[in-house]
């Protein structure tokens, strides 16, 4: 059972995180204070530092809730009942959905690098999205989708075209523009390198 202080602990841990990733979304990191996001989330200063140990530690969980929410959504699909074709194809979409989210662009894409680092980030970024597509392309491969291609290799080259889908994505004055052509752009790719050639 747990305690009446641990739901409190944890009620107010949760609050401050999603204060943080609204702030964040909103003015980013430069631009949002421990002072606004304690007082949205109604919680003392102090209470802020006994979970943070200052801005930085509270970004990187605000981040680290942004990106499990976005991995969440592709691990249920990858990990659906369609065929390893169609679950490609839906992962695919819904990436390119969540780099629509205004939260996912701020946090994920533009502030983190600067803030917690380029080399920090893309091991969390590692973390959260390579496996899925090395896995998704496992599935593809073994279901006689595509050829046999080196796995490692094949997953970091697509890996390393979303994330700069992604930047390009965010970056855009028209993101739902650049979204569409993104996908047109990659689901034509896969089409041509699948072996059936049937269209997408």
């Amino acid at each position: 059972m747990r305690s009446r202080r641990e739901d409190y602990s944890e009620s107010t841990r949760s609050a401050l995180v999603n204060s943080a990733v609204e702030l964040f979304t909103k003015r980013g990191y430069a631009g949002t204070s421990l002072d606004e996001v304690a007082k949205r989330a109604r919680v003392t200063k102090g209470a802020l530092y006994h979970h943070f140990s200052g801005k930085q530690a509270l970004f990187e969980a605000a981040f680290a809730q942004v990106e499990s929410g976005v991995f969440g959504r592709l691990e249920e699909i990858m990990d659906g009942p369609e065929p390893p074709w169609e679950r490609a194809l839906r992962g695919l979409r819904e990436f390119i959905s969540s780099c629509l989210d205004p939260a996912y662009q701020r946090i994920a894409i533009h502030e983190a690098p600067v803030v917690m680092g380029w080399e920090r980030w893309r091991e969390a970024e590692d973390r959260a999205s390579f496996g899925l597509i090395r896995s998704s392309l496992e599935d593809l491969i073994e279901a006689g989708e595509v050829d046999s291609v080196p796995v490692e290799i094949t997953a970091r080259l697509l890996f390393g075209a979303l994330s700069s889908a992604a930047t390009e994505i965010a970056s855009s004055p028209d993101p739902k523009k650049v979204g569409a052509q993104v996908e047109g752009v990659i689901v034509q790719l896969l089409t041509r390198v699948r072996r059936t050639g049937e269209p997408a």
